[in-house]
């Protein structure tokens, strides 16, 4: 219990840290896109937001939803170590995998 409980404020540590680069972009691209208009604004903040890898972050926020209900489960079946991984590995395969 101790170490997922350190697991999970590690993931928070690390979401937050995510949370305030895409943040950091999103007020760079902005500020780069000042006087744009329409199509061409989009267009812009598309490849802006995409340049660096951001593109994924996106997705970011349903992972962690995802491996933290993976993680409950586990806790749930009171798994631990090696049985507890294998059990979030699964699980996060199977959320991947599942229709959107």
């Amino acid at each position: 219990m101790k170490r997922i409980a350190i697991l999970l404020a590690c993931a928070a540590l690390a979401l937050g840290a995510q949370a305030t680069t895409q943040q950091d972009k999103m007020k760079s691209c902005n500020a780069e896109a000042k006087g744009k208009k329409g199509d061409e604004r989009k267009a812009f903040m598309k490849e802006c937001l995409s340049a660096g890898g951001a593109a994924s972050a996106p997705a970011a926020p349903v992972a962690d939803a995802a491996a933290a209900a993976c993680d409950k489960s586990a806790a749930d079946k009171k798994l631990h170590g090696a049985a507890a991984k294998s059990h979030v590995k699964k699980c996060m395969a199977d959320a991947a995998a599942a229709p959107k």
